[in-house]
């Protein structure tokens, strides 16, 4: 028999649990969003709360409802890294033992936080590459061990747990007395967003509410459009707090219920428009997001289908926005600024057909190059049995518009020159 659905009611009871373990996250004023679209933009800053993410919401709330039999047992969990926090830091609190199951592709900073923050409490394994393959593993070592799963997001409690986010951003905004005409949450296997419409539905009725996605994982989107859950072909893992191939049954249940309570519109935000906003929010705000935490700041620099502005809203509208998570790892970040100059049209790749001869470089450079172009990558590999070489050049530029040019000067040149487009694999292959 399915789960019920949580109520209002049950975000308040996990509030009062959660009140004297987690404070209530801060929500500040976002200037330069704000000049950038024209609303009044807020963040709400789940990136500052002991694990540098919202998961440990509803993390604590399932732990807090345990018998003393299940606590006996200990839990387990599969996560993408922030979860798996979420939960060490409420057994180390419970002392409750937990076996978390970690993907590979979680960076090592947010392993390292799993094993600090649950200390003897907590035994990390990894195992697959995806979120999905560490989820089977921690079903299966359930059922052989009986622990208690605390799944990461399709649980009442979880959704409970992460829906207090809303609940304070209401409360918040009453006591700056005004309230939201729009809220931007960010959707993984959609719990914090379950929660969130849960309390705004009967709470806030009518508030536009923006579902923002990674476009390499928008997997609310195509459950909406089918009618239920169901399995992506492929996930882009770049967003790995987002990163997932299906969202889950009872949080997709919740959405679609809430969907007529609320104003909803799910967005595909693309990976390198998060970088950009990523570097933003370090760069102009001194926020440090991980590529989840800057989703929902991202998705409001989107056009909105019609043509309309930024969530498609009038000026002046007052935005709350979900910063979700900081964990960010610091050797990201090169990856981070190729992928933001990538989306902005400030880096190009070519493969170039080279002469065997000398000078050929030389007059690339001066004939072909612009003024402002930098060379940052060039491969070459010189060819015996060949009258050209082969080379794979990456190339910055000051504009966007100075691509016209470049592309111009390439075609008068006698060299072969193909651009590499973004999706495809070699482009893969320089970014990793």
């Amino acid at each position: 028999m399915a789960p019920d659905l949580p109520t209002a009611a049950d975000v308040d009871r996990a509030a009062g649990l959660l009140g004297s373990v987690i404070p209530p996250t801060p929500l500040q004023r976002a200037d330069r969003l704000s000049a950038l679209t024209g609303y009044d933009v807020w963040l709400k800053r789940e990136d500052l709360t002991p694990v540098r993410s919202y998961k440990a919401r509803g993390a604590y709330t399932v732990l807090a409802g345990l018998t003393e039999e299940e606590r006996s047992r200990g839990v387990t969990t599969a996560s993408a890294g922030n979860h798996a926090q979420g939960v060490a830091f409420a057994c180390a609190r419970a002392g409750v033992h937990a076996t978390i199951f970690l993907p590979r592709t979680t960076p090592r900073q947010k392993r390292d936080r799993v094993a600090a923050l649950g200390g003897d409490q907590v035994e990390v394994v990894i195992a697959g590459d995806q979120y999905d393959d560490a989820a089977v593993a921690a079903a299966d070592f359930a059922a052989a061990s009986g622990a208690t799963a605390v799944p990461a997001f399709d649980h009442p409690g979880i959704i409970a747990g992460q829906g207090t986010v809303a609940a304070e951003i209401l409360t918040q905004a009453a006591e700056l007395r005004w309230q939201p005409d729009a809220l931007v949450l960010p959707v993984g296997g959609a719990g914090l967003i379950a929660g969130c419409l849960t309390v705004l539905g009967e709470r806030l009725p009518g508030v536009r509410v923006l579902a923002a996605e990674p476009a390499g994982a928008a997997s609310l989107a195509a459950a909406l459009t089918a009618g239920g859950p169901v399995e992506l072909d492929a996930v882009d893992p770049f967003v790995d707090g987002a990163a997932v191939r299906r969202v889950g049954d009872l949080t997709y249940r919740a959405v679609a219920s809430a969907r007529a309570d609320v104003d909803l519109s799910v967005v595909a935000v693309p990976e390198g428009l998060i970088c950009v906003e990523m570097l933003d929010l370090y760069q102009v705000d001194g926020i440090i997001a991980e590529p989840a935490g800057a989703l929902a700041p991202a998705a409001l620099r989107l056009p909105f289908p019609g043509g309309a502005g930024p969530a498609g809203l009038a000026p002046g509208s007052r935005v709350v926005v979900v910063v979700s998570g900081g964990n960010n790892d610091v050797s990201r970040y090169a990856d981070i600024v190729e992928r933001a100059l990538v989306h902005e049209g400030l880096k190009h790749y070519f493969l170039v057909e080279f002469p065997q001869e000398p000078g050929a470089l030389r007059r690339f450079l001066d004939d072909v190059l612009g003024p402002d172009d930098d060379i940052t990558l060039f491969e070459y590999t010189k060819r015996n049995n060949r009258e050209t070489g082969p080379a794979l050049v990456g190339i910055e530029m000051q504009s966007p518009d100075d691509l016209v040019g470049l592309l111009a000067r390439m075609e008068e040149s006698r060299l072969r020159v193909q651009k590499v487009p973004p999706d495809s694999p070699l482009f893969g292959f320089v970014l990793s």
